[in-house]
């Protein structure tokens, strides 16, 4: 098969679209031909060499795909050759095949197409095991997004909105901004000319919010902490502004808040499974329902990876970028 290959760490031009082993599915896995994958910023990261995939993760970039059953590995019986599906993957989405759990597959959301459907896997599961399996967001409650314009914050926009919350997002343009409105963002900030602190207690009669999913990590530690209601949870998900900040814990205690940090890809098979299978029953009824819907800012031919790294390093999308095969 052809996959894309890290030939070095370094610049998107070390993106190589090459020929390399098929994947063989092992037991319990099943093997998939990819329509298209997506590309996430921890591609970028493990592009630059600072992100390897676990243990056992194919070497190439792609965190999710989408694609049609061509093979089972023994064992498996929820799936048949021939299924469409998309999945949550630990490594090698920019491929013409992936193998992987099968308990990590899930169905395509009705309505959705099955190239869109490649722009899923990552942000549903990312977004609904922080904002609800661990912040548990609930109706009437303000949620923070950090980068709303992103395909975490597009997503994360409709799920909230779903659930009955109020919805603050960060974004660095008015185009970006407008984007989230129409998503149903009731806050918007420009991070660029406005303080989101006080923004966000100005327009919660200096309450704060109740959730903050933040991609950003230390730089913006202590102002989310700040930003936080009473009670309030932080969930970090990302480290786009560095690894390491103070905390003042005498604020977080006066708050009754807490603060998480969380990863995906690292998880075991197990909770990964077990979030797979939360998405599937919790949130495909929201996109069939027209609920929440997959926000794609284009789709470019697989081979067409490095051109993708470098829309996605300076921030020109809205929603997720996606590779097709």
């Amino acid at each position: 098969m052809q996959a894309i290959v890290i030939v070095k760490p370094g610049d998107p031009e070390v993106l190589t679209w090459t020929q390399v082993p098929d994947p063989v599915p092992a037991a319990g896995e099943v093997l998939i031909k990819v329509a298209a994958s997506a590309v996430n910023r921890a591609d970028l990261l493990q592009r630059q060499g600072f992100y390897p995939p676990p243990a056992g993760a194919p070497p190439y970039p792609g965190l999710e795909c989408s694609g049609t059953i061509i093979a089972l590995g023994a064992s498996v019986t929820d799936w048949s050759i021939g299924d469409q599906c998309c999945a949550l993957l630990s490594g090698g989405g920019y491929a013409e095949q992936v193998a992987i759990p099968a308990n990590q597959v899930m169905p395509i959301p009705a309505g959705v197409d099955l190239i869109s459907a490649a722009g899923l896997p990552e942000v549903a599961c990312t977004v609904w095991s922080n904002i609800v399996l661990s912040a548990r967001l609930h109706d009437g409650e303000t949620l923070l997004i950090h980068g709303g314009a992103s395909g975490i914050g597009t997503f994360a926009i409709q799920a909230a909105k779903a659930l009955g919350a109020r919805v603050a997002v960060t974004a660095g343009s008015e185009r970006k901004l407008d984007a989230c409105r129409e998503l149903g963002a009731d806050i918007t900030i420009n991070y660029r000319d406005a303080d989101f602190v006080a923004a966000v207690r100005a327009a919660t009669d200096g309450q704060g919010a109740d959730v903050i999913l933040d991609n950003m990590g230390g730089s913006y530690l202590a102002r989310n902490v700040e930003a936080l209601a009473l009670g309030g949870r932080l969930v970090v998900i990302g480290m786009q502004g560095g690894v390491r900040a103070e905390l003042d814990l005498g604020q977080l205690m006066a708050s009754r808040a807490s603060v998480t940090a969380t990863s995906l890809r690292a998880r075991p098979n197990s909770e990964k499974a077990a979030i797979c299978a939360a998405v599937v029953a919790d949130v495909w009824p929201l996109i069939a329902a027209g609920q929440i819907k997959p926000i794609v800012d284009r789709v470019l031919p697989m081979p067409q990876a490095a051109e993708a790294h470098r829309l996605v390093a300076a921030s020109e999308h809205i929603g997720k970028v996606l590779l097709a095969t």
